[in-house]
């Protein structure tokens, strides 16, 4: 079993792992996430290259991206899974390049989390309006 912080770390490297190359962005979006948000308070952050190489090391396993999701919903209480959902997105979103695999992870995200439609949906819409960029307009 993992943490609930591992967990969130877990759900963003996945995302970021997806397309098999992690951008300096995603990553350091997650070192920004891990150091300022109040879920990981008390998380030593000097830990998130240790956690990251973990997930990575779960995900090459046998049946690994099946495995890793069903760790980290279990590792997550319910209330902590639109979280994770919505740290998945902006991962996705903090390099500016939306890949089908990152697409398709962050659909297994959703369903493997029993994130509601509509939930996911919002969450999805506030996170591309969030991270509009000027030559979107």
């Amino acid at each position: 079993m993992i943490s609930h912080q591992d967990a969130l770390i877990y759900t963003m490297v996945m995302v970021s792992a997806a397309d098999n190359d992690i951008t300096d962005a995603e990553l350091s979006a997650m070192a920004r996430r891990v150091r300022y948000l109040p879920i990981f308070a008390g998380f030593d952050s000097e830990r998130l290259t240790e956690v990251t190489r973990d997930c990575a090391a779960r995900l090459a396993e046998d049946d690994g991206l099946d495995n890793t999701l069903i760790l980290i919903r279990d590792a997550l209480p319910k209330k902590l899974r639109e979280t994770a959902y919505v740290f998945a997105c902006e991962i996705v979103l903090s390099d500016g390049e939306i890949s089908q695999e990152e697409l398709r992870i962050l659909e297994l995200i959703r369903h493997r989390l029993d994130i509601d439609r509509l939930v996911g949906a919002a969450i999805e819409r506030a996170m591309a309006a969030r991270y509009l960029r000027p030559a979107d307009v």
